[in-house]
């Protein structure tokens, strides 16, 4: 792995003052000199602001906190690149992990994924559990996997939560990061977003809620409307789960924020995207028989039955978004399936069933 920065104002360097031997005459006049030219030199120093010294400029430093930037590169492999990207709205440094194909030229389009409520704080699951890299190696697209959301929806939180801080995800993946994203990486201007249980709420809510900006959604196993009480629960569980208070994201229940939030109450602004909406039944198939349980997770039998209920959910939750995006006549791919659990195995296998949907608009 090699780390780069990203270029960064020039520093003066201060040499050494060579003595050199002579009579004790010239030696008291060389003092005198040096002293007078140490002096001189002191005074720059004091007086003249250098681009060491910027930051301490309240002024330069306030303009600079105010513009999102990458801070740092680092080269994980020939396919990925980590970003540290400053963000004015969440006050920090973001952590984004990038994927790109192995040959390509030319500008491409972006697809921005997101994880699920146990969101990777260092690298997205997508690439460390369901093989989005090796998936996306021969696309001809950037995949951008921003690491860190665990338990936030990807969402502006409204107020400060003990134990959540108060993320603006909204505004950093749909404002800040694009920008520089399509900078970086050549991009083309046409983006997609995915998102998995979670995440797949978020993209459908960030679809709706910014349908200029994105050509493309696709949620695997997600709840898309959060306005219903049944629904709200489901959502103040899974942030419960993660420290927070999903009052402090979004309000009390049936508040505003709540509705504007919901990609149900903003059907229209889906209309004319490539949408895929895809979840399993809850019924456990072959893959939950193969799948490899870690003995501090339980037995497989409680494994498999929390991944079912949870599945069972977003299946009920999935349903319900494909009817009413069906009596609103807006098409969709329907990747929905009478046998599957809340496990990496479907969405892993979930890629390539939804790449031909999300893929036209880019």
């Amino acid at each position: 792995m090699s780390t780069r920065k990203t270029p960064c104002e020039n520093r003066p360097t201060v040499g050494r003052i060579g003595r050199r031997s002579g009579t004790r005459g010239e030696t008291v006049k060389k003092l005198r000199g040096l002293t007078v030219l140490v002096s001189v030199v002191v005074i720059a120093l004091l007086t003249v602001p250098t681009a060491a010294h910027a930051d301490r400029n309240p002024a330069a430093h306030a303009a600079r906190q105010k513009v999102a930037r990458i801070t740092n590169l680092a080269d994980i492999g020939p396919l990925r690149t980590d970003l540290w990207v400053y963000s004015p709205s969440n006050h920090k440094k973001m952590k984004v992990n990038v994927l790109t194909p192995a040959n390509s030229t030319g500008p491409r389009s972006v697809v921005y994924m997101l994880d699920g409520a146990d969101a990777g704080a260092d690298v997205s699951d997508w690439i460390t559990k369901g093989r989005a890299g090796r998936f996306f190696a021969n696309k001809n697209v950037t995949v951008v996997l921003p690491a860190g959301g665990k338990g936030t929806f990807y969402t502006n939180w409204r107020s400060r939560d003990p134990n959540l801080g108060k993320p603006q995800w909204e505004t950093f993946l749909t404002e800040e990061l694009p920008p520089l994203i399509d900078k970086e990486f050549n991009g083309t201007g046409r983006n997609a977003i995915v998102g998995l249980s979670m995440g797949g709420q978020a993209a459908l809510a960030l679809a709706a809620r910014f349908p200029k900006l994105y050509t493309g959604v696709a949620s695997l196993s997600g709840c898309p409307e959060v306005y219903e009480p049944a629904n709200q629960a489901y959502v103040h569980t899974t942030v419960a789960n993660a420290g927070g208070n999903a009052i402090n994201m979004w309000g009390p229940p049936r508040s505003p924020a709540w509705k504007a939030h919901d990609p149900g109450t903003r059907l229209d602004k889906l209309r004319g995207k490539n949408i895929y909406l895809s979840s399993g039944s809850g019924l456990a198939g072959p893959l939950d028989l193969m799948r490899k349980v870690d003995p501090e997770e339980g037995t497989r039998q409680s494994v498999t039955a929390s991944a079912s209920a949870l599945e069972l959910g977003a299946w009920r939750c999935s349903i319900n978004f494909a009817l009413e995006l069906r009596k609103a006549r807006i098409p969709f791919t329907d990747g929905l399936r009478l046998v599957g659990t809340h496990y990496w195995g479907y969405w892993e296998q979930d890629l390539p069933r939804m790449w031909p949907t999300i893929a036209q608009g880019l």
